[in-house]
């Protein structure tokens, strides 16, 4: 992707029956309303099981070895959980209406696993246009920020993020489908692709129902 060529791994075909996730998490997900941080989830969340989490992990496993340079990785700080967006664009905090990394942490990464199909967007990647930046490091973090902010100062908050979001430009985008999961590195600048014309419930059989995972890979 974009002009360093930083790889995003897509698999599809994860699970045999996907469709036996979405009815687990239908009836036994505990949602609640995501905190909004730094490019907060815009939408409510339930964590995900460790059979999942388990799987996930061995379907990603290649991906991961070719994405950090090396198979011998010792994988930690895991994070999981079903995500589903629900806020309209009107409601968003200022921050979820930019492109946002996971954590400004070149050992980190994310898996990202589509429980919903091509109607409901994808993923987009970005670059930030006053910086240049694709991927933001701990260092960068300063001036990737003051950028954001003076982005958002001079143009406003426009709705989930888009081509046409001032200050940024798309680099890739990955459309969504059923059982297709991305891995990538967490400071990867992108965003969630959200129709704005779609309604979003809070129901996992007809919302934008993803796993959304978060490690660390580092040598053992």
């Amino acid at each position: 992707m974009g002009r360093g060529g930083e790889p995003v791994a897509v698999l599809d075909g994860v699970f045999a029956e996907p469709g036996a996730i979405i009815e687990t998490v239908a009836r036994r997900g505990e949602f609640s309303a995501a905190p909004v941080r730094e490019g907060g989830y815009p939408g409510v969340q339930a964590p995900a099981p460790a059979a999942y989490v388990r799987a996930l992990l061995a379907a990603a496993d290649e991906a991961l070895a070719q994405l950090f340079g090396h198979a011998d990785g010792a994988i930690g700080g895991i994070g999981c959980a079903f995500s589903l967006v629900t806020l309209r664009p009107e409601q968003l905090h200022p921050l979820q209406t930019v492109p946002h990394v996971d954590i400004a942490e070149e050992d980190r990464f994310a898996v990202l696993h589509y429980l919903c199909d091509q109607p409901f967007g994808g993923t987009a990647f970005y670059r930030q246009d006053a910086t240049g930046l694709e991927q933001v490091k701990r260092a960068d973090w300063p001036g990737y920020t003051a950028a954001r902010d003076a982005a958002l100062a001079a143009h406003g908050a426009h709705g989930y993020p888009n081509e046409a979001t001032p200050g940024y430009t798309v680099t890739a985008q990955i459309p969504a489908r059923m059982d297709r999961m991305l891995v990538y590195r967490s400071n990867t600048l992108h965003s969630g692709i959200i129709p704005a014309d779609l309604p979003h419930p809070a129901d996992p059989r007809s919302g934008r129902l993803t796993g959304n995972l978060f490690g660390i890979y580092r040598r053992a």
